[in-house]
């Protein structure tokens, strides 16, 4: 079995920085994708941006150049540095990956909570 654990979530002033992380545990042989969503209250959940294996990475149109998503495979662990932080920003964040284990299948964290105040 495994498990994302993610930390790094918190309450910022807009303009203010965060970085969030992201580590799976358990039996893993590898991980192809990471990524993180976000989900604020009463809209759907959106990709904020994703990581591949091969270092591809991919932003929604609403923060590239503000956030940048990054991973340490040694460390099975992605991060996201969000900067220039603006209330629309406001949301619970999942990160979620793709892992081999032996069976690939994906995982999802447990979400946690970012507030910019205005």
């Amino acid at each position: 079995q495994v498990q994302l654990v993610e930390s790094g979530g918190g309450l910022v002033q807009a303009g203010g920085s965060l970085r969030l992380s992201c580590t799976a545990s358990g039996i893993i042989f590898s991980i192809n994708y990471m990524g993180w969503y976000r989900q604020a209250p009463g809209k759907q959940r959106e990709l904020v941006a994703s990581i591949i294996s091969g270092g591809n990475t991919n932003y929604a149109d609403s923060v590239k150049g503000r956030f940048t998503i990054s991973r340490d495979n040694a460390k099975n662990t992605v991060y996201l540095q969000m900067n220039s932080l603006i209330p629309e920003d406001t949301a619970v964040y999942y990160c979620t990956m793709v892992v081999r284990s032996p069976s690939t299948r994906s995982y999802w964290g447990q979400g946690t909570q970012v507030t910019v105040s205005s």
